[in-house]
């Protein structure tokens, strides 16, 4: 690897690669332009490539650049809790990255040698968020789906536990019902709104008068202001 400051455009990372047929550009946040060079590719060549794409790359980076605005840095200082549990982000001795989730805390321990904010450790502690609240959904949202139906009078087929980027749930025309596993980052109270959101939907298949109607009954009148709430919440950990 050879880091070079490029006029115009500012630090790149040449990376050779044997695997690589011809030269590439990627970019990701918090690190600097990367081209991937084929081993037989001489460098004058590649640093060409490099000028001849100048206006794409700072037109990504800029695009780069609002992601890593949007993006939570996670360290040892973040405080991060869902329902089921707390973060703790700890530097350790160890070689690798160690994520274990016991009585309540999901710690992640992050090898000393690297930066907490490089994008390989946040990828690893998002990584570990993520699956300790599918396993954490799993135990809790079929449970409380089941508990909202009978105590209301819904009746659906299938409910499954997916990480969705864009909805907090959804229900198909057969009555399975979607569950985003990012629910668990909610209060009790808007947990329960999703879900029974979807549980009108498997009677009220839009969002016209006779679903909010319905919404309004199981809600005891809260479904607008619940809904309003909701807006408060992104679907993906930032």
């Amino acid at each position: 690897m050879e880091l070079v400051d490029v006029k115009g455009i500012g630090p790149v990372l040449f990376q050779r690669s044997k695997k690589a047929q011809r030269l590439s550009i990627k970019l990701k946040p918090f690190e600097p332009v990367k081209v991937v060079v084929p081993v037989t590719m001489h460098p004058k060549e590649a640093l060409t490539f490099v000028h001849a794409n100048q206006k794409w790359i700072l037109e990504n980076l800029a695009k780069v650049k609002e992601k890593e605005n949007d993006l939570t840095i996670f360290d040892e200082s973040t405080q991060f809790k869902t329902r089921a549990f707390a973060l703790q982000i700890r530097k350790s001795p160890l070689p690798q990255v160690r994520i274990h989730l016991n009585n309540g805390i999901l710690a992640i321990d992050y090898p000393q040698k690297h930066d907490v904010k490089s994008t390989v450790i946040q990828e690893h502690i998002r990584y570990g968020i993520e699956e300790a609240m599918r396993v954490t959904a799993k135990n809790y949202l079929p449970r409380r789906l089941h508990e909202l139906a009978q105590q209301h009078g819904f009746s659906y087929k299938q409910v499954f536990i997916k990480n969705l980027k864009s909805r907090w749930g959804s229900c198909s025309n057969v009555n399975n019902i979607n569950l985003n596993l990012h629910l668990m980052r909610l209060p009790d109270y808007l947990i329960d709104s999703v879900l029974l959101h979807e549980l009108c939907h498997t009677v009220e298949k839009n969002h016209g008068s006779g679903f909010w109607k319905l919404m309004d009954k199981v809600t005891h009148g809260r479904a607008k202001q619940w809904d309003k709430e909701m807006k408060n919440y992104r679907t993906v950990i930032y």
